[in-house]
């Protein structure tokens, strides 16, 4: 099962040349979360992947942004007579800023189902969670963590033909943990395997629930609009310096760490510099960048830079 994540927007607050506004698209087997959807998105998605029709959306909180995409995507959506709902989720406000947005964004050819959600509240998928956790931006903000089932050893055939168990349909039966002719599958299968871990926080100041929230993920997509010469700015606005987060990195022992919403102020060198005073493995993403996250005894966390990777374009629905 395939998971990565593409970054389609790394700027922070305003664009750049180089750097679009907040959005992120996590791909996991052929489920598409896009996470925040700031202005000028679609074109982003139209770029790279192609303007998939997404089934989830998720919004970490709703400044300017991070939402002003919306509008002009659903209304593509339904130039394209789109019939399929979409679910968009996010912190307490969401139908309040979709009230908002109704008279922009008129008349729709699909259902549009708002789902607004609590801190520590989690979303049942096939074969993983996404878990909102609180962080710490002024106003009704979450972050989300992306976290996999435990799966299954691994099953050892050789074990299995010594008890007695036949290879065919009972090879799979004990993989899915029935017992066959009295041999049970812990007999058969080594021990049960973590899945993966990917957090992701929105804007925020440095917050003590992300920690045990990032604990021992494969990846850590964390904000880093200033730099530590602007600490006291950051503090003031609710946002962390690239120390910052690389020293809640450290701390929570994540594989890796991303940093996003990364001001026209800095070039990301400096920033990436910065942050690895305190935490080795740093990226600063740009726009259309991905990290690959495989399972974890296949490897660490692969930076994909879009510079080294032909286009790729995904089936439209």
């Amino acid at each position: 099962m395939d998971l990565d994540v593409l970054f389609l927007g790394t700027a922070g607050s305003s664009p750049s040349p180089r750097r679009g506004l907040p959005a992120t698209l996590v791909r996991r087997g052929g489920d598409r979360l896009l996470i925040d959807c700031g202005e000028g998105t679609q074109r982003q998605l139209m770029s790279s992947v192609g303007l998939v029709e997404l089934e989830e959306l998720y919004l970490t909180h709703f400044h300017a942004d991070h939402v002003l995409g919306l509008p002009g995507m659903l209304k593509t959506f339904a130039l394209r007579q789109r019939e399929r709902p979409l679910t968009v989720h996010g912190p307490r406000g969401l139908a309040r800023l979709f009230k908002l947005l109704d008279p922009v964004i008129g008349r729709l050819t699909f259902p549009v189902d708002l789902v607004e959600l609590e801190p520590n509240e989690e979303l049942e998928r096939d074969g993983y969670r996404i878990a909102a956790f609180g962080v710490d931006h002024g106003g009704p903000s979450i972050g989300y963590a992306v976290v996999e089932d435990p799966r299954p050893g691994q099953f050892d055939p050789d074990r299995a033909r010594e008890l007695g168990v036949e290879f065919g349909p009972d090879f799979g039966r004990l993989q899915r943990g029935e017992e066959v002719n009295g041999v049970r599958p812990d007999q058969v299968m080594g021990e049960t395997r973590r899945g993966r871990k990917l957090v992701l926080t929105g804007d925020t100041a440095p917050s003590d629930m992300t920690r045990p929230v990032a604990w021992e993920a494969d990846l850590l997509v964390h904000e880093a609009t200033f730099m530590e010469d602007e600490a006291e700015r950051a503090s003031e606005t609710r946002h962390s310096t690239a120390a910052q987060a690389a020293e809640l990195a450290a701390a929570a022992g994540v594989q890796m760490l991303a940093l996003t919403h990364i001001s026209p102020r800095y070039a990301g060198g400096e920033v990436r510099k910065e942050a690895r005073s305190a935490f080795e493995n740093v990226i600063v993403p740009r726009d259309f960048d991905r990290v690959e996250i495989p399972f974890p005894e296949r490897g660490e966390p692969v930076h994909i830079r879009a510079s080294d990777r032909p286009p790729e374009r995904e089936p439209v629905a």
